[in-house]
């Protein structure tokens, strides 16, 4: 009589039907990939943050024609003039080259009449001005050309300096780096999986398994993911991450069942008893594994932000396809395989195996740690706690454009302008709403407004107003010192908020209401968001995740250490986050320059993935614990042989993720190196000091206890966990 699960269920079906299962995930796949191509991922457009910069920017949005500024700058050589010749045949030039573009509009020449603030104060340095027509979308196509004719006046003028900067012009640059980053993510991630998979099942069909899993999950979900992003626009991102948690899932669920299959075997059972054990037990483990995944990658749809809406949407969708496909067709191919599935095999790495599925080096540390749990625990405890420390001192900061590439052309422009125009790119912007800005007394609070933002010491002057076609709206732009998100850009906002914006211009007659925008409002306001919605996110994944650990294994005590060991484990993360990145450590080695602060929508987004994938290894040993104490083995020896049987499998999986994560870390993105760190060091400590220390040491102490229920949640489903009755007697 085998187990009547749905896990157990759809394996043993699979493995009958291994045909039907293997050609139906086939047409699954390649169904859910041309219904993608057919309706396409709908992109965002028009983002508009939380907080006051927020409804500045809709503001703007909806009152003004949606064109991108952009700037070409000429500079003389040191000791030049602005106004001698070869300036000013460059200015011709570049004026003449832009105009014969299309989708072009208000050219300002820095010697025309009133365009006198185009002219730096340095005495070498000007700036011509245009707008591109359209979102940002349109702009991102008509800017090439623009860019082109920008370069060959600088061909033209040798003489000079000519660049571009601009919203369009960067947005182009910067998303073609990161779509280089992220090609080389992707390029690399696939064959290091291939290398690792293939050093820990010592044979070429069985490493390749799991990889197939994992991709046709990947391929299938960026299909899918057109549905609802009719609803809710996709993040540029979301490509990547569906790729990095659909690999890291699809890897493990595979590794999961190829172990216990092997394991079987090894012991004697047939290829389809061991497959139907497989199913009942690893099965059963990717099942609840799945949804605990899951509930946590819900935490994000509660961030209140679109993007992670998105990538919290993406992320579920990848480990339900990846889980199905687990269930389904990973049985088939077993069944089909047979003794095939060891083929290819890799001479020596074969032979390291041990058929038993135990592992020496973990099996070593695991007796260390039962013989003395209490010391081991406490040891790990405070190995984690001072890993944890720096944590306390987090600082978050939104990425400013300090911390983008250098590499790239237009961030060199970007730095001159910054030189000769300190504050003019990334200025604080107040908006003004009233039935008329264009009356005298707005235009008179509005040199108040300059004059007091300028004694601040924080912004420069002279503003620059930007009127909308009704009316309604005046965009007031405060050149602003520091760089968008430090310490000095922080308190120009602050300045404005607390009192200058709403005593100037928001007093004038008429002004219905006032609001800061700009690079640093945004970024307060975003960290101001973050903060809020953090604690409702880590209620909601560590509620959810205590519910489905309850159910699961019918005890109060597992899922609360669940919950403190996985908390322990982010904590760590944190730390080491914080000590590289907020304190400067290992600059060099990892190409950067600390900003000071960790990127903002890092914590949660780390919170959320780490404790999602981190659950994957804990139900995974706690399900083969639970198996053997319910067979009749004491908790202590249970311990011992759950641990040893999957650390194998834990292992290779970690270093799947921390390989593939690691890569990211190599990325020119400051934001990806930070995802990359953070990911890696803290799988990495979560599948040895948490998983092979403090979870057996902390077992062994409470003993009994760790199955302890009260009497009012008897109630509960029980849940067999052991394959079979036949494996129960045996």
């Amino acid at each position: 009589m085998h187990a009547n699960t749905f896990a157990a269920r759809a394996g043993r079906w699979s493995a009958k039907h291994r045909k039907t299962a293997i050609w139906g995930w086939i047409a699954f796949v390649v169904v859910a990939f041309a219904i993608g191509g057919a309706i396409g991922v709908k992109k965002p457009s028009d983002y508009v943050g939380p907080g006051d910069s927020g409804r500045a920017d809709q503001l703007a949005l909806d009152h003004f024609p949606k064109d991108q500024s952009e700037s070409v700058l000429i500079q003389a050589p040191k000791g030049g003039s602005a106004q001698g010749a070869p300036v000013r045949n460059a200015v011709d030039d570049t004026v003449a080259a832009v105009r014969g573009k299309a989708a072009i509009a208000e050219i300002k020449s820095p010697y025309a009449k009133g365009n006198e603030s185009q002219i730096a104060k340095d005495g070498r340095s000007v700036l011509v001005t245009f707008k591109v027509r359209g979102d940002q979308e349109k702009a991102d196509d008509a800017i090439t050309p623009i860019v082109d004719a920008v370069h060959r006046v600088q061909a033209q003028n040798r003489g000079v300096f000519v660049g571009e900067f601009g919203g369009a012009s960067a947005d182009k640059a910067l998303s073609k780096s990161f779509q280089d980053d992220f090609k080389k993510a992707e390029k690399l991630s696939l064959p290091i999986t291939l290398v690792i998979l293939i050093v820990a099942f010592g044979a070429l069909v069985a490493a390749g398994i799991p990889l197939l899993l994992g991709l046709s999950a990947v391929v299938a979900t960026l299909g899918l993911v057109a549905l609802p992003s009719q609803i809710v626009p996709m993040d540029d991102m979301i490509s990547s991450i569906i790729l990095l948690i659909g690999l890291a899932v699809g890897v493990d669920y595979t590794l999961f069942y190829l172990r216990r299959e092997r394991e079987e075997k090894a012991k004697g059972a047939g290829k389809i008893e061991a497959v139907h054990t497989a199913a009942a037990t690893s099965g059963r483990a990717v099942l609840v594994s799945g949804f605990t995944v899951m509930a946590a990658m819900a935490g994000m749809l509660l961030a209140g932000d679109r993007t992670f809406t998105s990538l919290g949407i993406g992320a579920i969708m990848v480990v339900a396809v990846a889980m199905i496909g687990s269930l389904t067709v990973v049985p088939a191919m077993l069944a089909w395989l047979g003794d095939r599935v060891d083929k290819g095999r890799v001479p020596f790495l074969h032979r390291l195996r041990r058929s038993d599925g135990d592992s020496r080096v973990w099996g070593a540390v695991l007796a260390r740690v039962l013989k003395r749990p209490a010391l081991s625990a406490g040891l790990a405890a405070a190995l984690l706690i001072a890993l944890a420390v720096p944590a306390f001192s987090m600082h978050t900061v939104q990425t400013g454009t300090d911390d983008l590439p250098r590499k790239l052309e237009v961030m060199k422009v970007y730095d001159r302008m910054q030189a000769a125009f300190p504050g003019g790119e990334i200025p604080a912007v107040v908006a003004v709403e009233a039935r008329d800005v264009t009356t005298p007394q707005v235009a008179s609070a509005v040199k108040v407004l300059e004059r007091k933002a300028a004694a601040t010491g924080t912004m420069n002057a002279p503003v620059t107003v930007r009127t909308s076609p009704d009316k309604h709206i005046a965009l007031i732009d405060i050149p602003m010192k520091g760089n968008g998100t430090d310490d000095v850009s922080s308190k120009a906002v602050a300045a404005l908020r607390s009192g200058i914006a709403d005593d100037t211009v928001g007093g004038a007659r008429g002004v219905r209401n006032t609001y800061v925008s700009g690079m640093a409002a945004q970024s307060n306001d975003w960290n101001a968001l973050m903060k809020a919605r953090a604690p409702l996110v880590f209620g909601f994944v560590l509620t959810l995740a205590f519910v489905l650990l309850l159910v699961t294994f019918r005890s109060l005590v597992i899922p609360i250490k669940a919950i403190v060991l996985n908390l322990m484990s982010v904590a760590a993360a944190y730390g080491v986050l914080t000590w590289v990145f907020q304190d400067g450590h290992f600059e060099k080695f990892l190409g950067y320059h600390s900003n000071g602060g960790v990127t903002s929508w890092l914590p949660m987004f780390l919170f959320v993935i780490l404790f999602g994938l981190s659950m994957d290894y804990h139900v995974f040993i706690i399900s083969r614990i639970r198996e053997a104490v319910d067979r009749g083995m004491r908790t202590e020896d249970a311990v011992s042989h759950g641990i040893r049987a999957t650390a194998g499998t834990v292992t290779s999986a970690a270093i799947v993720m921390v390989a593939v994560f690691a890569i990211f870390a190599t990325l020119s993105s400051v934001d990806f190196k930070e995802m990359g760190v953070g990911l890696s060091v803290a799988i990495l400590i979560d599948a040895t000091i948490v998983r092979a220390v403090l979870l057996p040491a902390t077992m062994k102490l409470l003993g009994k206890w760790n199955w302890y229920l009260p009497r009012r949640l008897e109630w509960l489903p029980k849940i067999a966990h052991e394959p079979s009755i036949e494996g129960a007697k045996a």
